[in-house]
């Protein structure tokens, strides 16, 4: 057996009930593949119990990865779970030459499909097993976020309208139906919605406009697999901008599974664009970023290229 990882250390933070008890299940199977797939690595496992003690334990690891002087191989972050765990590592290893590895295990799993890891698994271990890593962009908020932060990445999607109040609904409810939750939710959140009264800045320039929703993306999913943002890339140096103006809760029923292929955005309401910068604000308006609650608005979102090595097919 090859020792080429001799001396390299490889921290997998895991929500051990992500996927409603999935990631707990895998757990072992994962790290006997890691231990097969990445021979002499010295591998650490932190099965936490918290957002916080999650949240800690990357930044810990991170820390202590930033010393590493093994430059083939270098120290490296895992984080294995939902969508919750991907933004906690992005934002431990954003700005860092710190390489980080997803392991899907949730029920939504966006980032994972917006930068082309396999939301499988184990297919998505193999990937860290092959070595192979490159950088992408992230996207950076600042504003008055929550936890009294004024900076964080995010690496999928920025929500403030209708689709944010689905995300807020699908976080409120204890029991899960895995991806289908969100289209439930948005279900029960659109018998009383209206359009909302927005307030931006692209790129400088001021739109003010009522739309059922104004999402920017960096990678283009959110709510299990909708493409709020079907042309992102996440090397382009840029932000996706979609709006759906206002329209009838019938006529937005009728868009939501379009948005699982994209087709929706052929419709008449809707219209993308892309910059740079984007300040976000308005009234009535929630604040969410890879599914989970940033703050509140107003909010700049700004593209920060090759800010994330991660670990890719």
């Amino acid at each position: 057996m090859s020792l080429e990882y001799d001396g390299t250390t490889f921290s997998l933070v895991v929500n051990p009930r992500a996927g409603r008890g999935k990631a707990k299940a895998l757990l072992p199977t994962v790290t006997a593949m890691l231990l097969s797939e990445l021979p002499g690595v010295n591998l650490k496992v932190y099965q936490t119990s918290s957002f916080a003690e999650a949240r800690s334990c990357c930044a810990t690891a991170v820390e202590a990865a930033k010393s590493s002087e093994n430059e083939r191989h270098p120290d490296s972050l895992l984080v294995m779970g939902g969508d919750g765990m991907m933004h906690l590592g992005l934002n431990a290893c954003g700005g860092t030459d710190v390489p980080l590895g997803l392991i899907p295990a949730g029920s939504g799993d966006d980032f994972c499909r917006g930068v082309n890891v396999p939301v499988q698994t184990l297919g998505a271990v193999a990937v860290i097993g092959k070595g192979k890593t490159d950088t992408i962009d992230l996207m950076e908020l600042t504003g008055n976020l929550s936890e009294q932060m004024e900076r964080r990445f995010a690496g999928s999607i920025f929500s403030s309208g209708f689709d944010a109040r689905v995300n807020a609904r699908v976080n409120r409810t204890r029991w899960s139906i895995g991806s289908l939750s969100y289209s439930y939710a948005a279900l029960a959140e659109l018998s009383a919605f209206e359009p909302l009264a927005y307030r931006l800045l692209i790129d400088g320039e001021p739109l003010e406009q009522t739309a059922m929703f104004i999402c920017v993306g960096n990678a283009g999913y959110f709510g299990g697999g909708m493409k709020g943002c079907p042309f992102a890339d996440i090397r382009d140096g840029m932000l996706d901008v979609t709006i759906i103006n206002p329209v009838s809760r019938m006529t937005l029923l009728r868009l939501l599974p379009a948005m699982f292929s994209g087709k929706y955005i052929s419709d008449p309401a809707v219209h993308c664009l892309r910059a740079k910068e984007v300040v976000v604000d308005g009234d009535g308006l929630l604040a969410y970023a890879d599914g989970e609650n940033v703050g509140a608005v107003p909010v700049r979102l700004r593209a920060v290229p090759n800010a994330l090595r991660v670990y890719l097919p």
